[in-house]
């Protein structure tokens, strides 16, 4: 016997199919369990070869079998994102909208589930924020930290999370009038684990929290007009 074929007999459950079968169920006919270079029916943790007939298939370390339902591997599901967009026209003038927007940590006063915003001291880009809020029969509580992109003057304020609840958005601010300006928010969000079975919900229920919140907006930068 050669040693080909001694290296084999143990598993002859994975011979190479037939001469008189089809070439083309040959790989078919294989299981994925692969026969080991060895006379035992596993390998030492040193074996880094598999041998199926005569060809070397390839090599692995420390493992003999591939495929094998006891090998798993963990489980990564690929998290929902969604993305919201909610616009208002303000009455104050751009500059007062932008300046106001820019006080992050009085966001909590007119933004409905926002609990808490903590610029750091000694890095004043990076924030930490706090949500709380009770919804789907559920008190949410999730924070973050966020840093603060560069932003345009009275056009454009951006952020993303660095921890915490993934997320990003942007603020940005259109001239209507010399007193009055639109203002576009945008928020995107990975949908948390707990909210997945109402992600189709989510959505609608957010822009209208987001909604509420620039009306509370618009209140608060009217009140800050003269100051």
């Amino acid at each position: 016997m050669s040693a080909t074929t001694a290296a084999i007999a143990p598993c002859s459950s994975h011979l190479p199919p037939s001469r008189n079968r089809p070439a083309s169920r040959s790989i078919l006919a294989f299981r994925p369990t692969l026969a080991c270079r060895s006379h035992s029916s596993t390998c030492s943790p040193s074996s880094s070869s598999f041998v199926f007939g005569e060809k070397l298939i390839f090599a692995v370390r420390n493992q003999c079998f591939l495929g094998s339902p006891s090998i798993s591997r963990p489980f990564s599901p690929v998290m929902e994102w969604q993305d919201c967009t909610v616009k208002m026209e303000i009455d104050v003038p751009i500059s007062v909208a932008y300046k106001c927007y820019s006080q992050r940590e009085s966001i909590p006063q007119w933004m409905p589930f926002i609990s808490t915003v903590k610029v750091l001291d000694d890095k004043p880009d990076l924030s930490r924020w706090s949500l709380k809020y009770k919804a789907f029969g559920q008190d949410l509580e999730y924070s973050w930290l966020a840093r603060n992109m560069q932003p345009i003057l009275n056009q454009k304020i951006h952020w993303r999370s660095l921890e915490g609840l993934p997320n990003r958005g942007a603020v940005r601010f259109y001239p209507k009038s010399a007193s009055s300006c639109l203002v576009e928010l945008t928020v995107s969000y990975e949908v948390p684990q707990l909210l997945v079975p109402v992600a189709s919900a989510l959505k609608p229920f957010l822009e209208n929290l987001l909604l509420r919140g620039l009306e509370r907006f618009s209140r608060f930068a009217k009140s800050h007009q003269a100051s």
